[in-house]
This record gives C-alpha cells, structure tokens and sequence, in this order.
C-alpha cells in the first residue's frame, strides 16, 4: 500500500520536471513562453508518468501489458536520472545566486541558462543509454576460497553461483543465453541458482519453452540446484513495490515449478541433498515468502541437525540474512543474491547501508559467505555503477589445522 502514499510525491516530482524542462526549452524557443508550447510538454510527461500505473492495471498475459510495463520500467530508470541531475543543477544554481549575490527575481543570462540545460540533457541520456546497454553485459566474478575438508574425500569444488534472472518483462531468451555460455565456460562441478528466477508474473515469460530449453543446456557434473526468492512468487507489482508483501499465504504460480522442474533443476525448498557424498547442499526457502508448504522456514540450528556425518555444508540462501546464526551453526559456505549491489546508483548506496554484505565475500567466523550482483534487472532496465555477473567459486579443501 505505500505506493498509493507515494503517488502524490511521484506526481508532485513529474510536475518540478517539466517545470524545469519548459524553462530550458524556452530558454531556446520562445514559442515554449506561452501556454500554447507548453501543453505539449505537459502532455508528454503526464503520458509518461501514467505508464507505470497503466501497465499495472492492464490484464496479465496480452502483448500491450508487456509493451505498456517495459515502457514503464524504462521510463522509471529514465526519471531517476532525470531528478538527479535536475536537482544537483538547481542546488548549484541556487548556490551560486548566493555566492554572486544576485537579487531577488535577477536569473543567469539565457545562453548560460541554456547551454547548462544542453548539458543536463547530454548527461542525462548518455546515462541512460549506458545503462541500458550495460545491463545486458554479464561479467564473471572468481573467488578462491579455502575450506576445512572435514572428513570428506573431495580436493577441490568449482561451484557456479548465479541469481537473480527475473525472466520476464525485461529479461528474455537471448539475455538466458548469454548466461547460460558464460555458465558453461567455467566448466563447472555444481551450478547453484539463488532464487528470482522469475519477475513476479510468470505471463511475462514470453518464450517459456526455449527458455526451459537454454537453461537444459547447462554443463554441469553434479547437476544444477536452486531455491526460490521473494520475485519467485505470484503477486502484483507497482514501481517496485508489492501488494499484501506480509501475506505469508503468497505462493509461487504452479507453471513455475514446473518450469524448474522441466529445465532439469533441482529445486530445494528447506532440503538438503548429499553429493558424490563429499559435502551437503542446502536450500532455504526466502525469508519473507518461504511459500508453498513452508509456514515458517527452519532455523539455522535446525537445518544443521538434519545433517548426518563430518561433511562440508554449502548453503544456498536468496537474501544474505542469519549470516552470524549460519555461522554459529556450523554451516562452512553461504551463497546468495537479491541485493542487485543496489543495481541503479541510488540502489547501491541503500543497499550497502542495509546489507552486512551487500555484495562480493565476507569472512563470518569460520563460514565464508557470498553475494552476487545477480545476472538481471528488476524494475528498471539499467544497470548503473553495478555489473550484471555469474560467479565462479574456486574451493580449495584442507584439513583443518587446530
């Protein structure tokens, strides 16, 4: 419900910019210092704020909603560059007016005013393409890590960590199939997947069965593990933000575990699987939605007593949560997502505020804990001071020396 207590502030933000667009434009045209120039750029701004409630409202499933929502998720990322600098631009303009002393009402001479205005416009869709490019860019992350080899046999594991896909409105076959050739380049022993494979909406899936048929293509020797995140669930989205988010009945749509379950995935809900029995892995369902079956998902302490025997545990987490619990548990390796590293340059800063560790590797006690950017976008289709990005996990087993 907060998006409905911020429509008024997202409207009130839509109308300060093109206040300041009319006021750069007629600083160029004169035709833009009277009502008749200036309609138009209402107009346009008013469509362009309507399509993120528009697209929400339009029926799941039909090529508009899926036209009208990826407008919106441009036009989202679009905005937020369009604050930025509009704002930076007018506290600098306000400063300077203090500096230089100017009077009440006296402005900058029109060319000044203008040519910063071309300035704002050229940074403001350089960014933008940018981000739209790079998003669809997918890194790949290494890691070498050590592991106490308890009693296990094993030497040495590559693991693959991938996450956040969000297939849907903004993620489709081809961004799949860059992922799925990157996957395999690293030729790995395990790929594990850390939930969000989808964007809330599995009607936004627009290929489902090439899709399913890129990712039977991952090369993987002991197979390939997921769990479920808070996107893999079938609820309403606006700008960001969902509907009834405490509801803990929310359960993933049916056609999304059968799309799991087609790709050749193994998906782990609160379970546990030994492998080559060498070490354990361990899928939790998310924190806020654990989903189907699962009121309540089992407790740090209580997902290590199910396990049986000196065995390495690798734990497979959406959000990076309970990291000193897991630690204290017992548990030797933690992989996760959901944080994008913020993935739109206001994000990254939130998120490093709320998240022990917002993105990369952090050493917890004896567990070692990592995080990805996610391969992704959710919301806007940009990604700005963040990489789109696999990890490739190098472990290295030996004894512990006590």
């Amino acid at each position: 419900m907060i998006a409905f207590f911020l429509a008024p502030i997202y409207l009130l933000v839509v109308f300060y910019l093109a206040i300041r667009t009319i006021a750069w434009l007629s600083s160029w045209y004169a035709e833009f210092r009277t009502w008749k120039g200036r309609v138009p750029v209402f107009v346009i701004y008013g469509l362009l704020s309507m399509t993120i409630p528009v697209a929400f409202l339009l029926p799941n499933g039909t090529k508009i909603r899926w036209i009208g929502q990826m407008i919106a998720n441009y036009w989202l990322g679009i905005l937020m560059y369009l604050v930025t600098v509009i704002v930076v631009a007018d506290v600098v303009r306000l400063i300077l007016h203090r500096v230089r002393h100017m009077k009440k009402g006296q402005h900058f001479p029109r060319p000044v005013f203008a040519g910063i205005g071309l300035l704002c416009a050229i940074i403001i869709s350089i960014v933008s393409v940018y981000g739209i490019v790079h998003a669809r860019k997918i890194y790949t992350t290494t890691y070498n890590i050590t592991m106490d080899q308890k009693s296990s046999s094993i030497k040495g594991l590559n693991v693959v960590l991938v996450s956040d896909i969000h297939l849907g409105y903004n993620i489709g076959a081809k961004h799949l199939q860059r992922m799925v050739d990157k996957i395999n380049a690293e030729q790995p022993d395990v790929v594990v997947i850390a939930g969000d494979f989808f964007d809330n909406d599995y009607d936004a899936v627009r290929e489902p069965e090439k899709d399913i048929e890129i990712l039977s293509g991952i090369q993987s020797k002991y197979g390939v593990y997921a769990c479920f995140g808070n996107h893999d669930i079938k609820e309403k989205i606006l700008a960001g933000f969902t509907f009834g988010w405490n509801d803990p009945e929310k359960e993933s749509d049916l056609r999304m575990d059968e799309f799991v379950e087609k790709a050749g995935i193994t998906l782990l809900q609160d379970e546990y699987v030994k492998i080559a029995d060498s070490f354990y892995l361990y899928g939790r369902p998310d924190a806020e939605k654990p989903g189907r079956g699962i009121a309540e998902r089992k407790t740090p302490e209580e997902l290590m007593a199910e396990m049986t025997g000196d065995l390495p545990v690798i734990v497979i987490d959406h959000e990076p949560r309970e990291l000193q619990e897991l630690a204290d548990a017992g548990v030797d390796l933690d992989l996760c997502g959901h944080t994008h590293d913020g993935q739109m340059y206001l994000g990254k800063i939130l998120t490093d505020i709320y998240w022990e560790n917002p993105c990369g590797y952090l050493q917890k006690g004896q567990m070692q804990n990592i995080v990805t950017s996610g391969v992704g976008v959710f919301g806007p289709n940009m990604r700005v001071g963040t990489n789109a990005e696999i990890c490739s996990i190098q472990i290295t087993f030996e004894p512990q020396q006590y």
